[in-house]
């Protein structure tokens, strides 16, 4: 299929520098590798190259009807999208309005160009000044994370898969750049109430001791309230300990019994041999 009559189903007929541009990529591409290997085809290959022609431009393309005409599902087509432009080395400007109308959050606009702002400038500043020149912050993975952590500071669903296909990135290089994100603008971006997990939770027990009236059963031991109710979990576990020490106890008596029976046992039969082998020599006593 010829570009220009692809780019006439997709609404870029009066755009003939757009085509020009997608007819130079797709050359390009036809050069540099086989993009069957990618599993991208004819029909495809043409699609993206208009949507990163149309994008160098800043011309508004529409991504839903090019992935029905790709024959593909969104989700191929994203990665195939982001394979192809990988690929060719193309880097994709990703504006923060944009972002914020596409996912519906407008207002998050000037919280992520601050935040943005402040985490160059202190990564910049954690770097040894040799390397300081050759920080790049155009990657579109910069921008897409600050959207992200600046919607979860303030509680906004944003779709994380979503926005990684939107950004051209991987999902290891987003949570990278998360993470250094999170450490050096915690004070912008962190979020104070999260989740720990119940094993690093240690009870405040200075606090416990101070308050006696309103300790709690703990380790399975009485509080100093008698009003406070024992809960049947521990209830249970009290009388199995309970039943448990008496069996214990039973057991041992029953063994010590047993051993005083053999014990006693053994002296009868000691004796009765003894016995028994008494009147044979006294006989042979006598005869000698």
């Amino acid at each position: 299929m010829d570009l220009s009559e692809i780019a006439k189903k997709l609404g870029l007929w009066e755009t003939k520098h757009i085509i020009r541009k997608a007819a130079e990529l797709r050359r390009l591409c036809d050069v540099q590798f086989d993009s069957s290997v990618i599993g991208v085809g004819e029909v495809c290959k043409a699609i993206i190259c208009l949507e990163i022609a149309a994008a160098s431009f800043q011309v508004i393309f529409d991504r839903q009807a090019a992935t029905r005409l790709s024959g593909m599902s969104e989700k191929a087509y994203n990665r195939s999208f982001n394979s192809l432009q990988n690929t060719l080395g193309v880097k994709t400007k990703l504006d923060i309005r944009e972002l914020g109308i596409q996912f519906g959050c407008i207002r998050l606009i000037p919280f992520v160009k601050k935040g943005l702002s402040l985490y160059k400038d202190r990564f910049i500043a954690s770097l040894p000044a040799s390397r300081r020149a050759n920080a790049d912050f155009t990657r579109p993975v910069f921008t897409a994370v600050a959207f992200y952590m600046c919607a979860k500071k303030h509680k906004l669903k944003v779709d994380k898969l979503k926005l990684i296909e939107v950004s051209g990135t991987s999902e290891s290089e987003f949570n990278s750049v998360f993470a250094s994100m999170k450490d050096l603008c915690f004070d912008v971006f962190g979020i104070s109430k999260e989740k720990k997990d119940p094993r690093e939770v240690k009870g405040n027990r200075e606090l416990l001791d101070v308050l006696p009236e309103k300790r709690k059963i703990e380790d399975g031991n009485f509080s100093s309230d008698d009003g406070t109710e024992v809960s049947s979990h521990k209830k249970h576990k009290r009388m199995g300990n309970a039943a448990y020490e008496q069996w214990k106890s039973s057991v041992l008596s029953s063994n010590k019994k047993n051993k005083a029976k053999g014990h006693c046992k053994q002296t009868v039969q000691t004796s009765l041999d003894f016995l028994k082998e008494a009147p044979e020599k006294t006989e042979l006593e006598a005869l000698s």
